[in-house]
Parts: C-alpha cells; sequence; structure tokens
C-alpha cells in the first residue's frame, strides 16, 4: 500500500513538472490565425463599445457618486465579457491539467 501511495505521488510530480506545454503551443495554428472573423454585426457591436469607453475615460468621475461609479464598473465589466465573448477566446487547458483530470477520471471510476 505504502508504494503505491508513492508511485501516486511519484506520477502527480512528475506530470505537474513535465506536462506544463500550453495547448496554444501545441496547435498547428498562430492564435491569431485560429480567432474566427467577426461578422459585420459583431464589428458594429465592438465600434459601439469602443465609444462607449472613450466616453467614460473622458468623464470626471470624482464628482459622480458611489452609486454612479460603480455602475460604470459593472458597466465597463459587462462589456468586457462581451467584446472576449465575440472574439471568440477560449478556455485552454494545459497538458499536466489533461493528464490529471485523466489520472482523476481512472482512480474515480
Amino acid at each position: 500500500m505504502r508504494i503505491k501511495t508513492k508511485l501516486v505521488a511519484l506520477t502527480f510530480m512528475l506530470v505537474l513538472t513535465a506536462g506544463t506545454a500550453n495547448a496554444s503551443i501545441i496547435a498547428d495554428k498562430p492564435p491569431n490565425e485560429r480567432t474566427r472573423e467577426l461578422t459585420e454585426e459583431q464589428k458594429a457591436r465592438m465600434e459601439v463599445l469602443k465609444k462607449r469607453v472613450a466616453e467614460i475615460k473622458a468623464m470626471d468621475r470624482s464628482k459622480l457618486s458611489k452609486a454612479e461609479r460603480k455602475d460604470i464598473r459593472q458597466e465597463l465589466r459587462d462589456m468586457n465579457k462581451e467584446a472576449k465573448a465575440a472574439a471568440g477566446r477560449g478556455v485552454y487547458l494545459s497538458i499536466g491539467a489533461i493528464v490529471i483530470i485523466i489520472l482523476l477520471l481512472i482512480l474515480l471510476l
């Protein structure tokens, strides 16, 4: 039993140190070629978002109330999330994470 726990611990350490390659490095195309093109509607929406961000940056926020500043921060966060979603950014898993997930599934199932 003791050998098995040492073997599992050694395997996890090996996976964590040796398998940390990023999935975007392994991919056959550079990231800028893999991203999808925006539609005309998405491009127009991006322009609207850029103009709104410019308006917010030009504001004198020192005279706003705390609630108004909070609303502006939330609006900027929402616009940032929308822009990232439109750009098609995905979730990348490292090789180490994939191996750990597979090992956990094997051990649990």
